[in-house]
């Protein structure tokens, strides 16, 4: 089950990511400062189905799997940390 962070709504916005990677850490802490509504997954927390359907969302923008990915809507994504194109996606 995802984890909501408060903030601004542009739409749904959810971030895959990986409890010990430090640039999913950051792109978290990015989309906090601005202020963005989020739904953020710790894939490596996740177990069995749960993990394999995580992956699959994932993969379907990402075909590498890597982390993070952000998926904007139901038409883009982010991979990886790129604080230009993230502050762009977001208008800040």
């Amino acid at each position: 089950m995802p984890t909501h962070v408060n903030g601004k709504d542009k739409g749904q916005v959810m971030l895959y990511a990986l409890s010990t990677c430090q640039w999913c850490h950051k792109t978290k802490v990015l989309l906090e400062s601005l202020g963005i509504a989020f739904d953020y997954e710790y894939v490596d927390l996740l177990e069995g189905k749960e993990q394999d359907d995580a992956m699959a969302r994932i993969e379907r923008w990402n075909p590498a799997g890597s982390f993070p990915t952000i998926i904007i809507g139901d038409d883009r994504a982010i991979i990886g940390f790129h604080e230009d194109e993230i502050r762009e996606a977001f208008g800040a």
